[in-house]
């Protein structure tokens, strides 16, 4: 009943308590499920907030106990990333923050509404209030001159709570913020003298009376020459990466592309499914040296210079909800058209445009490209398989193999999460057709798997999580602390792991970038990092199903030992020993 209440008034009355009890208010108000706690002393007023609501009978966002904080955030983003709800992370004043690592690098490319807070050390003298520097010498020391400088360029906002401040209503709006488009992550600090000060019965605005933004719809004339220009095209392609973010794009898009038979790519970056994988006109092929017309939506980074980007005379259009990519310092990808819009406004656009403008002889056209694009798919998809190496007992295992054999195991109710590199072909193997069942990790950071795979099981308890990473990601991503947590809040997920105890950065792009140089000569010596930890021992120890495999024959049984582990209850890791970089053992 409260929430029906508050949703409907958008004012949420708090009784009198504390800072915090309003702070805790405000979250579950604005609709945060769940907050990813890893422990502090000026942030233990979240338990204490909490399990008094609890016992008030009054709502709070479920507090999820995390023992890293880079794996908490991953984990925020995970569970976002499939619920399209906002969650909240909590930690320890600027050393908490620091951990949260490369986490935030990630949280700002994810499109995801994150609210990270963190303690701000009490600056207040000692004994003069319950929250000041009372607990030991260590708080002088936890104060920066500047802790936001830690995520500012990472954030679309941030804010210290003061003692002034209307907390349900900073609250709201960290909100606020993080969730208009385009999402991303908020930072809010609060010192303790704040969250434990007292405060009489009030009431504060919550996001639905703060109100989000509505992102905006393409320019009309821009659509029109987009559709005149496609109709007209001899060889369109489209570039999609991150507009499947939103669910409701995906079955439109499918539509309107059949409609004007127009070929589909990924994009040089790859975050969402935004396009089913097995669809006929999903091209494997990115090449995009003989189009005539581009479109770009909602992608980072369309194309890769070199032979296979658009030729010079090709026209290009972009179209999102940030064009420009403003967030990105150098930008050269060049465009004849730029539409600042939401991708399912501009989706629904281009197929009344298109529904206006097409006459018979563009259906037929239409048609004619859509098969030959079929064809070519399918063509793709033989090659592919034509270069995974048959399965031979004794012989080493291929990369090839793994995604081949992930394909056959996988059903309809799998979300996987791909942490791999692009040479691994995961998504050319995949078959995945739902909207929110393929996410790739939307930035440059490795290490997003394990956390964010317990944050995807917790927002989808019904789904078979499955993260794909190498070894080197895998170790950055901290994973027994993601392990500890599946098995404490029955969140299983099963991680395959590739173990070719190599980075590709310091052995294929070296050997690149230095052809036949002194540390190729020299066995890549920072490239390796063999023998490797034993990660299915790692995941015994956390209570998890861990099992290592060498041989090709047992790949796919293994991989269904794992899933098997984890409809019953349980996390898993299956870890796949491969060739080295470079290297053929």
């Amino acid at each position: 009943m409260w929430k029906e209440e508050v949703r409907a008034s958008g004012i949420c009355e708090v009784p009198e308590g504390t800072t915090g009890d309003a702070i805790v208010a405000a979250l579950a108000a604005g609709g945060v499920d769940c907050l990813f706690f890893t422990s502090g002393s000026e942030i233990c007023f979240y338990q204490e907030a909490i399990a008094k609501a609890k016992a008030c009978n009054r709502p709070a966002p479920r507090l999820i106990v995390m023992t890293h904080e880079h794996v908490g955030l991953n984990a925020a983003l995970g569970y976002s990333a499939v619920t399209g709800k906002p969650s909240a992370t909590a930690v320890h004043v600027d050393a908490g923050t620091l951990h949260h690592g490369a986490a935030i690098h990630t949280a700002m490319h994810a499109g995801l509404p994150i609210v990270m807070t963190a303690g701000h050390p009490p600056t207040s003298a000692t004994g003069s209030s319950s929250g000041a520097r009372n607990t030991g010498a260590h708080l002088w020391l936890q104060e920066t001159f500047d802790q936001h400088s830690v995520v500012r360029q990472y954030v679309k906002w941030d804010h210290r709570l003061t003692a002034h401040d209307d907390p349900g209503l900073q609250v709201s709006r960290a909100i606020q913020v993080a969730a208009s488009e385009p999402c991303g992550p908020v930072y809010l600090t609060i010192p303790p003298e704040v969250s434990m000060s007292p405060r009489r019965a009030h009431a504060f605005p919550t996001l639905s009376r703060l109100g989000k933004s509505v992102p905006p719809a393409p320019d009309p004339a821009g659509v029109r020459e987009l559709i005149q220009r496609l109709l007209a095209a001899r060889n369109p392609k489209l570039i999609v990466a991150g507009s499947g973010r939103n669910p409701d794009t995906v079955p439109e898009l499918v539509e309107l592309c059949q409609l004007l038979g127009l070929p589909v790519v990924h994009g040089a970056t790859l975050s969402y499914l935004s396009f089913p994988m097995a669809h006929p006109l999903m091209q494997l092929d990115r090449d995009l040296s003989d189009a005539d017309v581009v479109v770009a939506l909602e992608t980072d980074v369309p194309w890769m210079p070199g032979p296979s980007a658009p030729p010079d005379d090709a026209w290009v259009a972009v179209l999102g909800l940030d064009p420009i990519k403003g967030k990105i310092p150098t930008y050269e990808f060049r465009a004849d058209l730029r539409l600042a819009c939401d991708p399912l406004r501009a989706i629904r656009a281009l197929r009344e445009e298109a529904d206006r403008a097409m006459r018979p002889s563009d259906h037929g056209k239409a048609a004619k490209r859509a098969e030959a694009a079929g064809r070519a798919s399918q063509a793709q998809r033989a090659a592919l398989q034509a270069q995974v190496p048959a399965i031979v007992s004794g012989a080493m295992i291929d990369p090839l193999q793994v995604g081949q054999a992930l394909a056959k195991v996988l059903d309809e109710r799998a979300i996987v999460l791909d942490d791999t590199l692009a040479h691994n072909r995961i998504p050319h193997f995949l078959q995945n057709e739902a909207p929110g069942s393929y996410f790739h990790t939307p930035g440059t950071s490795g290490g997003w798997a394990p956390g964010a795979a317990f944050g995807a099981s917790l927002g989808a308890p019904d789904r078979d999580i499955v993260a794909v990473t190498g070894d080197g990601f895998y170790i950055f991503g901290t994973p027994a602390p993601a392990l500890w947590a599946g098995v404490h809040y029955k969140a299983p997920f099963l991680t395959v792991v590739y173990q070719n105890r190599s980075w590709a950065t310091g052995t294929v792009r070296l050997a690149s970038m230095y052809p036949n140089g002194y540390a190729q000569r020299a066995d890549f010596e920072g490239g390796y990092f063999d023998p490797p930890m034993d990660f299915a021992l790692e995941a015994e120890s956390a209570g998890a199903y861990g099992e290592s495999v060498r041989d090709p024959v047992e790949l796919e049984p293994a991989l269904r030992r794992g899933l098997r582990q984890v409809r019953a209850g349980r996390p898993a890791v299956v870890s796949i020993w491969l060739p080295r970089h470079m290297h053929d053992d």
